[in-house]
């Protein structure tokens, strides 16, 4: 069922394997952790310097990760609760037909997994997605529904 990250990435876990006998801590370990950004978005409604600060950490968030994690929201847990349902619905389906072009009716590559350009492991994202253009939303299939 997961993208078949050890065939496409063959020459990477070989290298890997390889620096792991040199014992090169330079290369992070796939079971490594990291801790995400942590911003507190009601912090964006309280005095000038509060937010300016606020939107600062989400800025150096952005530049040095790529992304982040929210709290204080306002998105209702029902509607989390929801999207998580319909997010774990469409992953658990075979790779193969993720990778399909039209899969949920959405554009063509709009499923994504690892990193087609990363040339060792750090680089690599151990991880897959769907790319969910604003148009495609409307013809995601019934199957679907309340994902839209």
């Amino acid at each position: 069922m997961d993208p078949p990250f050890q065939e496409t990435y063959k020459s990477l876990f070989n290298d890997y394997t390889i620096a792991s006998k040199d014992k090169d801590d330079s290369l992070m370990n796939a079971n490594d952790e990291c801790e995400l950004p942590l911003i507190d978005l009601h912090r964006l409604t309280l005095e000038y310097s509060e937010r300016e600060q606020c939107v600062k950490e989400i800025q150096q968030a952005a530049s040095e990760w790529g992304f982040l994690q929210v709290i204080n929201h306002g998105i209702p847990q029902e509607m989390l609760r929801s999207l998580q349902y319909e997010q774990r619905k469409a992953f658990q389906h075979p790779f193969r037909e993720k990778a399909e072009d039209n899969f949920l009716n959405l554009s063509a590559n709009s499923y994504r997994w690892g990193n087609p350009r990363a040339t060792c492991l750090r680089q690599l994202a151990w991880s897959e997605a769907f790319h969910v253009p604003l148009t495609d939303i409307s013809r995601i299939g019934d199957a679907y529904k309340s994902l839209r």
